[in-house]
C-alpha cells in the first residue's frame, strides 16, 4: 500500500478516469468493488440526474469513489458541490477550469480534492491552491484534451519533480506495464477511461465496444485543432468527416457537432455516422471484454511479472 491509496482508501493505485455523461454508477462501482476508485463523470448532466446516480451508487458499492466535475462545462456547478456535500461524497476530481475557489469548501467537508491537469504550471497552482492529489494527463488520453499536446512518458517526470503532492500518471495507460512504467517515472498510481469502456461491467453500446477491440495503432483522431477545442476520438465516419470540413465550420457549429449529445449518440447508441465515440491512443492495445475485476487483477498481476523481469536483467 503506497500513500495515495492510503489516502484513498483504496486498495489499488487504480482510478477510473471521469468519463463525462457516460461514467455512471454501474461502472463506477465495479471499479470501487474491484479494489481501485470509481469516479462518477457528470459532465453537462443536470443535478437530478447526479443525485439519481450517487443515491445508486450508494446502493451498489461500500467503497470509496469520486466524482468528477469539469468546471468549465457544467452549468449547474453550485448545486452539485451542494449534492456532493449533501451526499459525503469521499472524493471530488476537478478538471477543465480554475479549482482553486472550490478546494477549501470541500475540504471544510472532509472531502479529498483530486486535480486534473496537464502541465507543470498548472500542477504548481493547483498544489499552492490545496489540492490533495494530481491528476496529470498526458496527450494519448481520450476526450477533451490540453492544446499542449505534451505525452505522458515526458510530462509525468516533470509534474513529480515539481510538487511534492501525490501524481497519479493519465493518457495512454491499458495494462500492467503501464501501470509499472508510470510508477517507474515517480507515479504513485494510474488512471484509465477508455480501457474500462471494453469490459463487461460498462453499460455502453456493444459496437463501440467492438470498436476499441478491433482498433489498430492508429485509430484514433484529433478534433479541434483549428478551433482551440481539442478531443481525441474513434476514427469512424462521422469524426473522419468532422475532422476533413471543421476548418469551413464556424466555432458554433463545431461545437454542436462535437456536443454531449453527439457523443452520446457515438457512445450509447454505437452510432457512428451521427455521432463520435471519444477514445485514447490505447485503443491498439484493447483485445478483450473482461470484467473489471478480472483486468484490474490481470493489471497487477502483470506489473508484479514484468518488475521481477527487469529486475533480472538488471542483475550483473
Amino acid at each position: 500500500m503506497n500513500y495515495l491509496t492510503q489516502l484513498l482508501g483504496i486498495e489499488l493505485p487504480i482510478i477510473q478516469g471521469g468519463m463525462g455523461n457516460i461514467s455512471n454508477a454501474k461502472l463506477s462501482a465495479a471499479v470501487s468493488n474491484a479494489g481501485g476508485l470509481g469516479t462518477m463523470g457528470v459532465g453537462t448532466m443536470t443535478p437530478e440526474k447526479v443525485e439519481k446516480m450517487i443515491r445508486e451508487i450508494g446502493v451498489l458499492t461500500n467503497k470509496p469513489f469520486a466524482i468528477n466535475l469539469p468546471i468549465n462545462v457544467n452549468q449547474h456547478m453550485q448545486e452539485m458541490v451542494s449534492l456532493i456535500i449533501k451526499h459525503k461524497v469521499p472524493i471530488v476530481s476537478l478538471s477543465a477550469g480554475n479549482p482553486a475557489p472550490l478546494i477549501p469548501i470541500f475540504h471544510h467537508h472532509d472531502i479529498k480534492v483530486i486535480v486534473v491537469i496537464a502541465s507543470v504550471k498548472h500542477a504548481k497552482k493547483a498544489e499552492t491552491a490545496g489540492a490533495d492529489i494530481i491528476v496529470a494527463e498526458g496527450f494519448e488520453a481520450a476526450g477533451i484534451n490540453s492544446p499542449f499536446e505534451t505525452t505522458t512518458m515526458t510530462l509525468i517526470p516533470q509534474i513529480v519533480d515539481a510538487v511534492k503532492i501525490p501524481v497519479v500518471a493519465a493518457g495512454g495507460i491499458a495494462d500492467g506495464r503501464g501501470l509499472l512504467a508510470a510508477m517507474a517515472l515517480g507515479a504513485q498510481g494510474v488512471q484509465m477511461g477508455t480501457r474500462f469502456v471494453a469490459t463487461k461491467d460498462a453499460p455502453f453500446s456493444q459496437e463501440y465496444k467492438s470498436k476499441l477491440i478491433d482498433a489498430n495503432d492508429h485509430q484514433t483522431i484529433i478534433l479541434g485543432r483549428s478551433k482551440g477545442q481539442v478531443r481525441r476520438v474513434l476514427d469512424d465516419e462521422y469524426s473522419s468527416a468532422l475532422l476533413k470540413n471543421e476548418k469551413s465550420y464556424s466555432l458554433l457549429e463545431y461545437m454542436e457537432a462535437t456536443s454531449e449529445k453527439r457523443h452520446l449518440i457515438g457512445a450509447l447508441e454505437g452510432n457512428g455516422t451521427e455521432g463520435f465515440m471519444n477514445s485514447g491512443q490505447i485503443a491498439g492495445m484493447i483485445h478483450d471484454e473482461p470484467t473489471v475485476s478480472q483486468l484490474l487483477e490481470q493489471m497487477m498481476s502483470d506489473c508484479r511479472k514484468t518488475l521481477k523481469n527487469i529486475e533480472n536483467q538488471l542483475i550483473i
